[in-house]
C-alpha cells in the first residue's frame, strides 16, 4: 500500500501563496488529487492531475489561482496556491485515484488512499 505524506501547509495572509507537497512511498501509476475539508463541512475536490501529468481538472472555486503538478521521478505531487482567500482555510489532503485519467477522478469515491492532511489557514 502506497503511503502519502503531505507538507507545506501553514498560516498566510489573504492574497498570499503556499505550495503543498505530497510524497508517495512508492510509484503512483494513477491520477493524483487534492481535496480539502473545512470544519463542519464535507471533504471537497480541489484539483487532480492525470498519471502522465498532461491533463488537469480544477474545482471552479480555485480555477486560475491553484496549479497542480507532479514529478513522477520523485513520486511527488504539488499544489501551488496563489491569491489565497479566507475561504481556502481547510485541512488539505492528497489522494491516489483508482484511475489514470484526471477527468475520471473528481469524486471522493474515485480515490483509494489518502494522506493525513496538512492545515492551511488564511487570515483576513
Amino acid at each position: 500500500q502506497v503511503q502519502l505524506v503531505e507538507s507545506g501547509g501553514g498560516l498566510v495572509q489573504t492574497g498570499g501563496s503556499l505550495r503543498l507537497s505530497c510524497v508517495a512511498s512508492g510509484r503512483t501509476f494513477t491520477a493524483m488529487g487534492w481535496f480539502r475539508q473545512a470544519p463542519g463541512s464535507e471533504r471537497e475536490f480541489v484539483a487532480v492531475i492525470s498519471r502522465s501529468g498532461d491533463s488537469t481538472v480544477y474545482a471552479d472555486s480555485v480555477k486560475g489561482r491553484f496549479t497542480i503538478s507532479r514529478d513522477n521521478a520523485e513520486n511527488t505531487v504539488f499544489l501551488q496556491m496563489n491569491s489565497l482567500k479566507p475561504e481556502d482555510t481547510a485541512l488539505y489532503y492528497c489522494a491516489r485515484s483508482r484511475y489514470s485519467s484526471a477527468s475520471a477522478s473528481t469524486s471522493i469515491n474515485d480515490y483509494v488512499s489518502w494522506g493525513q492532511g496538512t492545515q492551511v489557514t488564511v487570515s483576513s
